[in-house]
């Protein structure tokens, strides 16, 4: 049964690898058709793939660290416990949502992460793990497209959660 699963045996079977923002990553999927240079606007006027898709695991150990990629983002529930998701709008607002399996409880098994959002998750309480997919479009260049997030600027931008943004883990150095 999925859920008698450890998180080291979810990592070990999908050959997961340490990521520097999320948790453990595998990437599954970089599409083949490429947008062309200049057929996009910035910040993807170099070009890029079409689309891109990975699994991530999440621990207590190992969140979702604060980061944003320039790239629109759909977060999917797969196996293990929720997480919570905290994003943080340019415009100030920071919605909550948590993705896993419970719809009746107001989760959800699929997150929309708009593209240049700040954003972290974790695993509340006592909870063990969680297994999810990110989808994103156009496809990612890590090297380009992720930003590591600043507690301070953030904090500042979004004074009414300034507690829990200084609280979220953010990459190390």
């Amino acid at each position: 049964m999925p859920n008698q699963m450890t998180a080291d045996e979810v990592r070990e079977l999908l050959k997961l690898e340490p990521n520097q923002t999320c948790g453990f990553v595998r990437v599954t999927y970089i599409s083949k058709l490429s947008i062309a240079p200049g057929g996009l606007p910035a910040p993807f006027a170099d070009g890029r793939p079409a689309g891109s898709a990975l699994y991530f695991l999440m621990t207590p150990q190992a969140p979702v660290r604060l980061h944003r990629i320039r790239n629109e983002q759909l977060y999917h529930y797969y196996l293990g416990d929720p997480i919570e998701v905290r994003m943080l709008h340019d415009d100030g607002t920071h919605p909550f949502a948590t993705v896993g399996p419970d719809v009746r409880a107001g989760q959800v098994v699929q997150l929309r992460i708009p593209g240049n959002t700040f954003h972290t998750a974790q695993i509340g309480n006592a909870r063990q793990w969680f297994l999810g997919c990110s989808n994103e479009w156009p496809g990612v260049v890590p090297a380009e497209n992720v930003e590591l997030g600043n507690a301070d600027e953030l904090a500042a931008k979004h004074a009414d959660v300034t507690a829990e943004i200084r609280s979220f883990p953010v990459p190390a150095s």
